[in-house]
C-alpha cells in the first residue's frame, strides 16, 4: 500500500514508522532535483500557511518560505510581536481561528505542549520547527545529508553527537538513529546525557533495528569508528547569561577539532544545525571571545571550514526536507 501521510501532524519522529521517515526523505530527494534543475512544481497551488515564530529563526523561516512557494502556497508570518498567542489569545482558540485561514500551521517555539496543544485545537495539519524538546524538521535534513555522503541504507553506520546531549537536537538525532538503524553514540560530560524519557523510548525500537546506543563521556570512545560527527552550540536561545562560564567550562573538552575527526573512521563528515560559534565573526562570538578567552566554541574554525564539513549542504536540506513534509502532508 503506498505510504499517506495526509492530514497528519509532523511533532515528533516518535509519532512516524521507519517507512514513513523513508518515504518523506525520498519525496525530499525528488524536490531538491526538480529545484535544482529548475523545473516548476507548483503542486499545492492555492493553499495557505502560516508561520508561528515564538524563537527567531534563519534555516527555518527560510526553508518554509521558500519551500512553499516553490509548492505555489501563499506564506504569512507571525514574529513573536504580531500574534495574541497565549497573551491574549489561548493556544486553543489560535488554532481554531488560524485553520480558518490557512490550511497548514508550523510553530518554532519553546514548549513541545504548545505545539501539541495547536496540534490538538486545529482540524489542518500542524509542523513543529522546533520546540524545547523535539527538532523534527533538522533531522530529515541530518539524514539526507548522510545519504547523499554514504548511499540511501545507512543501517550499520554512526553518528556520534559531541557536547550537550541532552538538547532537543540530540534527544531527535537518538530518534531518527534508531529509527533508521543507525548506531547512536552520545558523547559529553554525565549530567548532559539525554534524559531517561528519550532513552527508554528509543531502546526497543534501536534492538528492533538492529543498532546500538552509546552513552559515554570518553571521546575517544564516542567517536571511535563514527561516520558523521555532530555537535551543536553549548548555550542554546532563551538561556541566561549565566550558564555561558559553568558551560564552558565543562562542555570544552567536547570541542569538535581536527584531533577529534582524525580518530572518526576514515571519510568521516561534519555536521552542525547553525549557527556554530566557530569564530569571532559575530557580536556574540566577539563578546564570549573578551568574556572568556576562546575563539572557538563546540568546533574548531579548521573543522568547519574543513574538507569533512558539510554544514552548508546540510543547512540547503533543511528546505528539501521540509518541503515534503508539507507536501505530504497538504496533498
Amino acid at each position: 500500500m503506498p505510504t499517506s501521510l495526509s492530514g497528519r501532524d509532523f511533532l515528533k519522529l516518535l509519532d512516524f514508522t521507519t517507512d514513513e521517515i523513508k518515504y518523506l526523505l525520498r519525496l525530499s530527494k525528488q524536490f531538491k532535483a526538480l529545484k535544482l534543475a529548475g523545473t516548476p512544481h507548483r503542486y499545492l497551488e492555492g493553499k495557505n500557511i502560516v508561520l508561528l515564530f515564538q524563537k527567531t529563526s534563519t534555516r527555518t523561516r527560510c526553508s518554509f518560505e521558500v519551500g512553499a512557494m516553490d509548492l505555489g502556497m501563499g506564506v504569512t508570518y507571525l514574529d513573536p510581536g504580531s500574534s495574541q498567542m497565549g497573551k491574549k489569545e489561548s493556544i486553543a482558540d489560535t488554532a481554531r481561528v488560524l485553520e480558518r485561514f490557512y490550511d497548514g500551521i508550523e510553530f518554532r517555539g519553546f514548549a513541545q505542549k504548545d505545539v501539541q496543544d495547536l496540534a490538538d485545537n486545529a482540524s489542518v495539519p500542524v509542523w513543529n520547527g522546533l520546540t524545547t524538546e523535539w527538532h523534527p524538521t533538522q533531522m530529515l535534513a541530518d539524514i539526507l545529508t548522510m545519504q547523499e555522503e554514504f548511499g540511501d541504507d545507512l543501517r550499520g553506520r554512526k553518528l556520534v553527537f559531541m557536547g550537550d546531549a541532552k538538547n532537543n537536537v540530540a534527544r531527535s538525532l537518538m530518534v531518527v538513529c534508531a529509527k533508521l538503524g543507525i548506531n547512536f553514540a552520545a558523547c559529553g560530560p554525565k549530567d548532559c546525557m539525554p534524559a531517561d524519557d528519550v532513552v527508554e523510548a528509543t531502546a526497543p525500537i534501536f534492538a528492533e533495528n538492529g543498532a546500538t546506543c552509546t552513552l559515554t563521556s570518553d571521546v575517544a570512545e564516542g567517536v571511535k569508528d563514527a561516520d558523521a560527527v555532530y555537535t551543536d552550540v553549548w548555550v542554546s536561545m532563551g538561556e541566561p547569561d549565566e550558564v555561558w562560564a559553568p558551560r564552558i567550562k565543562e562542555l570544552e573538552p567536547y570541542r569538535v577539532t581536527a584531533e577529534v575527526m582524525a580518530q572518526a573512521k576514515e571519510g568521516a563528515i561534519f555536521l552542525h544545525c547553525l549557527p556554530a560559534f566557530h569564530d569571532t565573526n559575530t557580536t556574540i562570538g566577539a563578546q564570549k571571545a573578551e568574556q572568556f578567552g576562546i575563539t572557538e566554541m563546540e568546533v574548531t574554525d579548521e573543522v568547519f571550514e574543513g574538507r569533512q564539513s558539510r554544514v552548508f549542504d546540510e543547512a540547503e536540506n533543511r528546505m528539501h526536507t521540509i518541503k515534503a513534509v508539507m507536501y505530504a502532508t497538504l496533498s
